[in-house]
């Protein structure tokens, strides 16, 4: 059992933003299913700590738990409800990571959660239809997806897709398609959940016109959530290391190597473009064409 752990810790360590995230996801889903099983055994009320993670729509409510802005967006009760939304972020995360860098992913992630998360609290406070509803509450990683599938949608509107039934689509086109549905429904019973989509597609479209034009708007999340990394990480201890010369056999391995991930990036340079590369491909072939 100890092993599994381990492994489990490794492969989190291990793998990168997207990875990550959705470790993060089915973690809480657990935690929460268990938590959930374990009142009902006992017959306790165990549904109210959820209140205090979901993003509630009274601003009165939200003041006195900020931090479920953050929180709603890694809360899922459903096993549908995750599996859907972890599949589209795995789908979708692939195809950002391929214009963008890991940094970027968790940045919109972060960001188009708590976009759509005021646009549900502003709706149903300005909305005269949602006056009858008197306090709703908001989960889901729905509203973060959004944010990345319509980043990427916009940055390249020409990448194509492959659609079961249906053959090669563009991107934008489905992603489109998708908010459409979502206005078509901001009056259903889950109206909380669509107008959230909405708010993720609009920062994606943002972040994806600001990229083109040189800005990027996820550098001040991403350099608060290296500040928050850094207070919860233990210092290491000082150590001295003596370095000693590399020899014949390490220094060709290493070049071996380096050459097997420059052709990688060279044949995707060829197939897709300079444009495809991840920042830190483009920052190897810089590299390489200096030495």
């Amino acid at each position: 059992m100890d092993d599994i752990f381990i492994r489990i810790r490794r492969f989190y360590a291990r793998g990168n933003v997207l990875t990550r995230l959705i470790f993060i996801n089915v973690a809480v889903f657990l935690a929460v299913r268990l938590a959930l099983v374990g009142a009902m055994l006992f017959r306790v009320e165990g549904g109210g700590f959820l209140r205090y993670l979901q993003m509630p729509s009274s601003p009165g409510e939200f003041i006195c738990q900020p931090w479920s802005a953050l929180t709603y967006m890694f809360l899922h009760v459903d096993f549908i409800h995750i599996l859907f939304n972890m599949l589209c972020l795995y789908w979708f995360g692939r195809i950002f990571l391929q214009f963008f860098s890991a940094r970027h992913l968790g940045g919109i992630y972060v960001l188009g959660g708590i976009a759509g998360g005021l646009l549900f609290m502003l709706s149903y406070n300005v909305f005269p239809y949602f006056r009858e509803v008197h306090f709703s509450l908001l989960m889901g990683a729905s509203a973060s997806v959004m944010g990345i599938v319509f980043a990427v949608a916009f940055y390249r509107k020409n990448y194509e897709i492959s659609l079961l039934f249906i053959g090669r689509v563009k991107l934008v086109y489905l992603a489109l398609f998708a908010l459409l549905m979502d206005l078509l429904s901001v009056t259903s019973a889950n109206a909380g959940g669509h107008i959230a989509h909405i708010g993720g597609a609009l920062f994606g479209i943002l972040f994806a016109m600001q990229f083109q034009r040189g800005r990027d708007l996820t550098v001040f999340v991403n350099r608060m959530i290296d500040r928050l990394v850094n207070l919860t990480r233990r210092k290491p201890r000082m150590k001295v290391t003596v370095n000693r010369p590399e020899t014949d056999m390490e220094y060709n391995a290493r070049r071996q190597e380096e050459m097997k991930a420059l052709d990688a990036i060279l044949d995707k340079l060829k197939r897709s473009g300079y444009e495809s590369l991840s920042a830190d491909e483009k920052r190897r072939l810089f590299d390489a064409s200096r030495k």
